[in-house]
């Protein structure tokens, strides 16, 4: 059985649910079972007229526990939570994807959010 998907913004993305059977395969060959797992999308922000959310909080039930993260778009969240299911420490470097090997520059709102933070 499958990870069980929720949405009240319309469904995922084709893209995602090409990739969701590598998920569910990924999992099973280290110890998780897909079918316990409920991936919940909903829209974290007010939404733009015509151009419609920026961001979807994505919510992963697990038995009792859950836990929400934030991102763009299901992409993202999908190396997100497969990275969360098939720990880093497991791939060797040679398996490991150009995006795993390049460091990712802070955007512009983590940056702003870090100089605010800074004392005066």
């Amino acid at each position: 059985m499958s990870i069980t998907l929720q949405s009240t913004v319309g469904g995922f993305s084709a893209e995602f649910m090409r990739r969701l059977p590598a998920l569910e395969q990924a999992m099973i060959a280290h110890g998780l079972e897909p079918s316990q797992f409920v991936i919940s999308k909903d829209r974290a922000s007010a939404a733009v007229p015509l151009i419609g959310p920026f961001f979807y909080d994505y919510t992963v039930f697990v038995g009792d526990d859950k836990f929400t993260v934030t991102e763009p778009n299901d992409s993202v969240f999908l190396e997100y939570f497969f990275r969360r299911c098939i720990e880093q420490d497991d791939l060797a470097p040679d398996e490991l994807s150009p995006d795993d090997l390049r460091q990712r520059r802070p955007g512009l709102i983590s940056r702003i959010f870090r100089w605010m933070a800074q004392p005066i």
